[in-house]
């Protein structure tokens, strides 16, 4: 078996948005918390082959190159409290990225993506730790769980002064427990939980518009400068 990460779903511009693979890779492995590690960032537009690698572990690989580990994971995970949706127009405002952006051309956070290319979620700090933001949900990424852990990847990162110290996904863990529907009105929020070295860790939720939980992810982010 093999997929392919088309150029449209890059976040840096040369690899695959890490959420977005990593909601690829574990569409495969069935429901629970799922735990992603990128080990290299995923090439675009190449054919990668996915394989076995025991009870509930798929790997996926370009040729000799072990891009991604996913398994099932045990971890508890934690539900970042909303923000009055009357508020987020305000908070998406302040998004960093509007003015610094390391990967402007990300497919979920790059202000450089046009409406209908990229998810074009701007997470606004609160001012608290967390972040917040509106997913308007486009038809042709309803009800795709792949979608969702990408909605549950940056709004997290945006947590962390990213626009200062740039950094990529090194690990995430999400669970999807429903998936929104077209043209529905999405808050994901994000928030920091700490640093050591290079390695920052954020917590993700996001919520549908009468305000179930659609996902939830824990993520650690490698700084690269």
């Amino acid at each position: 078996m093999t997929v392919t990460v088309r150029s449209r779903f890059r976040g840096p511009t040369t690899s695959g948005n890490g959420g977005y693979v990593a909601g690829v890779l574990t569409a495969r492995l069935g429901d629970g918390p799922v735990t992603v590690t990128l080990r290299t960032p995923p090439p675009l537009d190449t054919p990668l082959a996915v394989r076995s690698s025991g009870d509930d572990a798929l790997e996926l690989i370009d040729g000799d190159t072990l891009v991604a580990v996913a398994a099932a994971s045990a971890d508890e995970l934690v539900t970042v409290a909303p923000v009055p949706v009357a508020e987020v127009a305000e908070i998406s405002a302040r998004y960093p990225g509007f003015s610094t952006h390391p990967f402007p051309e990300c497919f979920v956070c790059g202000p450089a993506r046009s409406p209908g290319d990229g998810l074009r979620l701007f997470p606004g700090r609160v001012g608290d730790g967390r972040t917040a933001c509106l997913w308007s949900v486009a038809e042709d990424v309803a009800g795709v769980p792949e979608f969702v852990w990408a909605a549950l990847d940056c709004p997290g990162g945006w947590s962390a002064p990213i626009e200062g110290r740039p950094m990529v996904l090194g690990r995430i863990t999400a669970l999807v427990s429903d998936l929104p529907a077209a043209g529905e009105s999405c808050l994901v929020m994000g928030s920091f939980a700490g640093t050591e070295g290079r390695k920052t860790w954020t917590d993700s939720t996001l919520y549908g518009s009468d305000g179930r939980v659609l996902g939830r992810a824990r993520a650690t982010w490698i700084a690269i400068a």
